[in-house]
């Protein structure tokens, strides 16, 4: 797999020579901690010959017991309590930070300063600030640099992008994308945690969601220029673990119209209150010449339209099933209609940093640069500007 895009057939290939090892250092054992580790175990026989080996060296968190479990669970030499400590650790070259918002910046940047390679759960940031530290600190080190945005690296999405770049869908006229999910409605019963804490999460749906399709946006359509919008907190208190009530701090929701640099229009909705819905990101891009749509809970599939399809009386969207041999990833995998799931993303994407850092790649474009993850930090922040102002907000990066 290159980085511009032609993506290589590795299945049945010989390795010709043994693959380095990148030692990793993982922060947080909790989802993506889970997520990541799972996909550094399969690179080594699935994305074959893989471009390095992911070696576990070392998992830290704050909970001791935790922590010691995960390394036991997960397969990691050593465990921390303490990031600075996992740090020093001289096997570490690669930091993937999978902790939560408030601990992105101090350990990216310190990692940064120590030459080690970052992967960065997203949003990079919980402002557009914190992130501009976090960009300046890597371009000053010099190391490889990723944001996990791990929908850049679906086969579908990939092949939408090829299609947008070959020029098949002309002109983009617009782009419109929904972030569903209901795990904080009433009925759930969801306490106080860090995700509604803004001084921990920096934002609600808005970075936890709407930064997936903010970023989709400038990888598939480009810049956005002004956005108007309005955000919601549906449920201002809910209990803390000691039985004390915590007040809500971030937005529920928010819907934001936006306005691309090549004069596309956009919408963007992110909530955590959709009823029924669970995993729920739609996008449609529509162009002169056509049509796409994708939904992540059908991730092998796009809805595809043509112009000028014939017969006219029947002319409709087509299901198209991107699991081909020759679609993105899919050598590396099973038989054309034997389904990939949501974890393969994290194999892609790691895959993909392990590329740019042993053969001294540029992550971009296909992977998102800590450049990437403060465009869409500062996109973020227009958004919340503008719901609080009530007017139309300029984006500048």
């Amino acid at each position: 797999m290159s980085d511009s895009g032609g993506f290589t057939s590795m299945a049945g290939a010989k390795a010709e020579k043994e693959a380095p090892e990148i030692g990793v250092g993982m922060l947080g054992y909790a989802f993506m901690g889970k997520a990541h580790t799972n996909a550094m175990k399969k690179i080594p026989y699935m994305m074959y010959p893989p471009p390095a080996i992911p070696r576990l060296v070392a998992i830290a968190g704050r909970n001791e017991a935790a922590t010691a479990e995960a390394a036991k669970r997960y397969g990691y030499e050593c465990y921390y309590t303490d990031w600075r400590q996992m740090l020093e650790n001289p096997d570490v070259q690669l930091f993937d930070n999978g902790g939560p918002n408030d601990a992105h910046a101090e350990p990216c940047i310190t990692a940064a300063r120590m030459g080690k390679h970052i992967l960065c759960e997203k949003p990079l940031a919980r402002t557009a600030e914190e992130a501009r530290t976090m960009l300046d600190a890597v371009k000053q080190a010099n190391v490889k640099h990723m944001v996990a945005f791990n929908y850049r690296f679906v086969p579908a999405i990939v092949q939408a992008r090829k299609l947008i770049d070959s020029g098949a869908l002309g002109r983009i006229y617009h782009y419109r994308a929904v972030y569903l999910q209901e795990w904080i409605m009433p009925h759930y019963g969801t306490p106080m945690i860090w995700r509604l804490d803004k001084e921990q999460a920096g934002s609600g749906a808005l970075g936890d969601l709407g930064a997936h399709i903010i970023d989709l946006a400038h990888f598939l359509v480009g810049g956005i220029k002004g956005v108007s919008a309005m955000t919601k907190t549906f449920i201002t208190d809910r209990p803390n673990a000691d039985g004390t009530m915590g007040k809500v701090t971030v937005d529920d929701a928010f819907v934001a119209a936006v306005e691309f640099e090549n004069g596309a229009l956009g919408t963007l909705e992110a909530t955590r209150f959709a009823a029924g819905r669970k995993n729920h990101e739609v996008l449609e891009i529509n162009g002169e010449k056509g049509s796409i749509v994708f939904n992540l809970e059908r991730l092998n599939e796009l809805e595809v339209f043509w112009v000028g399809d014939e017969p006219k009386e029947t002319q409709g969207f087509t299901n198209v099933l991107v699991s081909e041999p020759y679609h993105p990833y899919w050598s590396n995998w099973w038989p054309q209609g034997h389904m990939i799931g949501w974890e393969h993303t994290f194999v892609h994407e790691i895959t993909h940093l392990l590329d740019c850092i042993v053969n001294n790649k540029d992550v971009a474009p296909w992977g998102a640069t800590f450049e990437d993850g403060y465009r869409a930090a500062v996109v973020c922040d227009a958004i919340a500007e503008s719901a609080q102002s009530k007017k139309q907000v300029d984006v500048k990066y």
